[in-house]
């Protein structure tokens, strides 16, 4: 099992990494052999920023006060069991997340973080762990939408601020304007709108959480948004061993199978 540390243990760790600098020539894993070259925060240890509070991502069981789990907090779990490497969570509120990255509190962000040309300009990005469209999703027994083009006319419900209102009006639709998902959704069970516009994980947590919730989606966007682990641009050594793990992780069906526990399909490819 992967190993979490207090910030004892860390130090005990990093004792231990370096009382043994002068041991066997062969390394018995891949974080042994490339933990200098990675530039770990702490030596043999891999230092995560996340938020905590970000359901089903990164949360704390029993509302809030039970142990740090989530779909996120899962795999890069998994990685650093692959890598060898101990594992020890910065809980980071999002406007102080990236500040912390790039003063180098971190190794890396798992926080759902949408892989975009602003943010692959100053950053490292490891290979996608998460793909995610846009989806239509309307009342299930309606037939009268399929595509973009049917939503011409029709009302959707949507938050103003996000790229999903765009893509609405884009369509022809007309909008109702909504706080966010349960407003949205809450407006289309009701009858009161015809459908909403908003990324594939979204629904499928919705369903998962607390479906059957009579609603389906009608229509996929052509492309989807890609989520990764975020790293500063001297980490090139970790994102390529951190690669390698999730490709061992997408091949033994680990990386499907932690998906299958949160939204109840595979979202990781």
């Amino acid at each position: 099992m992967v190993r979490r540390l207090t910030a004892v243990a860390a130090l005990a760790v990093t004792a231990l990494a370096l009382a043994g600098c002068g041991g066997s020539s062969e390394p018995s894993s891949t974080a042994d052999a490339g933990g200098d070259d990675f530039g770990l925060v702490t030596p043999g240890t891999l230092t995560v920023a996340t938020e905590g509070t970000y359901r089903p991502f990164s949360y704390h069981e029993d509302g809030g006060t039970g142990d740090l789990v989530g779909y996120d907090v899962e795999i890069i779990e998994a990685v650093a069991e692959k890598l060898d490497l101990e594992i020890e969570f910065k809980e980071t509120q999002w406007d102080a997340i990236f500040a912390g990255l790039d003063a180098g509190r971190f190794d890396l962000i798992a926080n759902q973080v949408t892989i975009n040309e602003e943010r692959e300009a100053n950053y490292l990005f490891s290979e996608p762990y998460t793909v995610s469209p846009g989806v239509i999703v309307t009342l299930e027994d309606d037939d009268s939408i399929s595509s973009f083009d049917d939503l011409k006319g029709k009302t959707t419900a949507q938050s103003l601020t996000s790229n999903w209102y765009d893509l609405a009006v884009e369509s022809g639709a007309n909008v109702e304007a909504v706080e966010g998902w349960a407003q949205a959704v809450a407006l289309l069970q009701q009858g009161r709108v015809d459908a909403t516009i908003n990324d594939k994980l979204t629904y499928l947590d919705y369903e998962k959480t607390d479906g059957p919730t009579g609603l389906k989606i009608a229509a996929e966007t052509e492309e989807a948004g890609e989520q990764a682990f975020v790293f500063t641009k001297d980490k090139k050594a970790l994102v390529e061993a951190i690669d390698g793990a999730l490709e061992e992780l997408r091949a033994d069906g680990t990386l499907a199978e932690i998906s299958e526990k949160y939204f109840g399909a595979d979202v990781t490819q």
